[in-house]
């Protein structure tokens, strides 16, 4: 009996020794993984923006939106160099825009090598690594193998940095010594690239919120490349020009956009830079309720509240870009949304570049997102925002109820506080039309407008009904007084 307790005792010690010494095992992994990551400070000059995997909850809605169909690019789907998997869509490509970039620094400088780019992007490691969710199975020299390949690859479609024969025989000595301008606007610089490869490539690479490298990583690419501090600021700007074209049909161009306060951290927090509401809603001085869900446009009309396209331009009135929500007295003064085949996935990924980095970015695209989702969730919403009339929803692809049920999986899975105020800047419209909404006396004038007013015919009938009855009532008061002093009289 005892032998038994004893070897019961020391099966225990065992399996508490196996225990630690697991636990132990993984206390030391964590520590080395985070040792890997050495010093992460921000680069000067640079943001730092987390590009997190998208949560399955939120993948769930349509994850096509969040898949790369064309090129990938970063740590998530990054090909191994090991497997020589050279046969993958489009790294073949890379390899080849890391040739084109050398060619193009070795017309300014002779002596430069690949190592040069290989411990520059070395030293900027830490930091990159930090921009992302655990990337351990990636290895130092394969996640600088990535940040190199992907960096050169997105300058060589999007700058112009090319040797001769990858831009149709083009001389490389421009007058950015060397390097040429920016892209076409038709198409990217790459030769061979058809448009619907073109439409993928811009997809994938800007829209994606998990397809991002750090823009400091292009930074460096384009000063070891150029050499010269200010034509390497002119390379990169081209990337920004065309950012800015991408943003077209949301923002407009022809007025200068404000400085930014910081620089972009990736290609698509470039984009969001550029969207943000022109006048922000302060905070209330008074209590308030409770922000609620958004009613639909149908409930918001039926309450006399008219919807009305808001023109986006340079003027003090106009809109600067679709976030510049206006109510003016009833009437709620919103910029068309055209709808195409890259708005959701624009719209989803930009909702997740601010879920990962909310106090960086701001949450403005999802407090717009949250309010068009809700306001147009419907058949009967997309049809009445979608008539001439309004004007706020444009759309050629597919049928109002397709759109609808679009817009209400728009935001599924999210986090999102509409009692931020800092968050929030609809939050003080939402408050006035509540309020609206709630009214009584507004409802029935509303529907007396709606019901019979708008019908002239039936508006001179009621006022022809209308002004009978005032006569009639003071020919019955007149004949009362009447009476009544000739009664006195007696």
């Amino acid at each position: 009996m005892v032998d038994q307790q004893d070897r019961s005792g020391d099966s225990s010690v065992i399996e508490m020794a196996s225990l630690a010494q697991e636990l132990t095992g993984k206390l030391e992994t964590l520590k080395s993984s985070q040792a890997q990551l050495g010093d992460d400070r921000v680069p000067r000059g640079s943001t730092r923006i987390i590009v997190a995997k998208v949560p399955d909850s939120v993948r769930g809605a349509d994850k096509v939106e969040y898949e790369h169909d064309y090129v990938s690019i970063g740590p998530y789907n990054c090909p191994r160099p090991q497997s020589n998997n050279l046969h993958l869509p489009r790294e073949q490509d890379k390899l080849s825009s890391l040739d084109d970039v050398l060619t193009a620094a070795m017309a300014v400088r002779p002596s430069i090598t690949v190592e040069v780019y290989v411990e520059e992007l070395a030293r900027l490691e830490p930091f990159a690594r930090s921009c992302y969710g655990p990337v351990d199975y990636l290895t130092s020299q394969e996640f600088v193998r990535m940040l190199l390949l992907d960096g050169c690859y997105i300058l060589s479609c999007f700058t112009g940095i090319a040797a001769p024969a990858a831009r149709n025989d083009e001389p490389a000595a421009t007058e950015n010594g060397g390097v040429p301008g920016p892209a076409a606007d038709s198409t990217v610089a790459r030769g061979g690239v058809g448009m619907l490869d073109d439409l993928s490539l811009v997809r994938d690479v800007f829209y994606l919120a998990e397809n991002q490298i750090p823009f400091a990583v292009l930074e460096k690419i384009a000063e070891l490349t150029c050499v010269d501090g200010n034509k390497a600021a002119a390379t990169v700007e081209g990337i920004v020009e065309y950012a800015l074209k991408l943003l077209k049909a949301y923002a407009v161009q022809e007025a200068p956009a404000p400085a930014p306060t910081a620089a972009p951290g990736n290609l698509l927090h470039l984009l969001h830079m550029h969207l943000k509401p022109t006048v922000l809603s302060p905070p209330a001085a008074m209590e308030v309720a409770s922000v609620g869900r958004w009613r639909t446009a149908t409930e918001y009309v039926s309450a006399g509240v008219t919807f009305k396209k808001r023109n986006m331009g340079v003027h003090n009135e106009d809109a600067r870009c679709i976030l510049d929500v206006k109510l003016s007295g009833s009437t709620l003064e919103i910029p068309c949304l055209d709808i195409d085949g890259k708005t959701w996935r624009f719209l989803r990924n930009l909702i997740q570049l601010e879920q990962q980095n909310r106090e960086t970015v701001g949450t403005h695209v999802t407090a717009y997102c949250v309010f068009m989702s809700q306001v147009a969730c419907t058949e009967k919403d997309v049809e009445l925002l979608s008539k001439a009339k309004a004007g706020v929803i444009g759309h050629g692809q597919g049928t109002d109820a397709e759109v609808a049920a679009c817009f209400a999986d728009l935001c599924k899975g999210i986090m999102f506080d509409p009692d931020d105020s800092d968050g929030n800047y609809l939050e003080e419209i939402w408050q006035v039309l509540e309020k609206r909404v709630k009214s009584n006396p507004r409802r029935w004038m509303a529907w007396l407008w709606r019901e019979h007013f708008r019908n002239p015919c039936l508006a001179l009938g009621l006022l022809a009904a209308a002004v009978a009855l005032v006569c009639g009532v003071v020919q019955a008061v007149y004949s009362v007084l009447t009476y009544r002093q000739g009664f006195d009289l007696h």
